[in-house]
């Protein structure tokens, strides 16, 4: 998505939302690409790292997290830089990006719109379907490039595809094979740009083909 812009994630901010095995694994990828994830957020709250979390950090996040009924808010007391809670809303921390890895519909109209005014370009979903479908079209309206759950969390499928010890490189070629997939789709349905649509129909195609291959239809 940001390759088509001509840019990379080296030295974005990003807001991720959650802290479970899913959102610890973005962060961890985004470090390796030179990303600033710079939130993790449970039931206690959330924890801001103005710099952004290192590997080291998130290696004390994932101990944290791995004791049972640990929460977040005890990672205060092992960084000098983070911040709890503070400010008391994590969508009003300045981001480019926003990674959502909690519950569905945890992102309604306000909350994008709260990201949009600080400097969020980008959402793309951690976990299925966490904006609203009005949110949605928010999104449109500020200009907000979406990455829908529909085409993102194809990751697990990929990976069952592949087998366990898939490389990186063949990985993220699957990745781009289906990020290319979903958007001509859209161009070719004359809903270009739109990845939401396009993802939908690219899968509704999909399980239309093969149930035309086996004599269903």
């Amino acid at each position: 998505m940001l390759r088509d812009k001509k840019d990379s994630l080296e030295g974005k901010r990003v807001l991720i939302i959650g802290s479970g095995k899913i959102a610890q694994a973005v962060a961890k990828k985004l470090v390796e690409y030179k990303a600033k994830p710079i939130t993790l957020s449970d039931l206690s709250g959330h924890i801001y790292e103005p710099d952004g979390f290192t590997d080291g950090k998130l290696t004390t996040i994932n101990q944290i997290k791995a004791d049972r009924g640990a929460l977040l808010g005890r990672y205060i007391i092992s960084s000098t830089s983070a911040q709890f809670n503070q400010p008391e809303n994590i969508l009003e921390i300045p981001c480019d990006i926003c990674i959502p890895c909690g519950r569905m519909n945890e992102l309604d109209d306000a909350a994008v719109n709260m990201l949009a005014d600080n400097g969020c370009k980008m959402i793309v979903e951690g976990g299925n379907a966490i904006v609203t479908s009005s949110a949605r079209k928010v999104m449109k309206k500020r200009g907000i490039t979406y990455g829908p759950h529909t085409m993102t969390m194809t990751g697990p499928a990929l990976m069952h595809k592949l087998g366990e010890n898939a490389s990186d490189e063949l990985f993220k070629a699957e990745v781009s094979r289906v990020y290319k997939e979903v958007k001509n789709t859209a161009s070719e349905f004359n809903v270009r740009g739109d990845l939401y649509a396009g993802a939908n129909i690219a899968g509704f195609l999909r399980v239309a083909n093969v149930m035309t291959a086996h004599g269903s239809v």
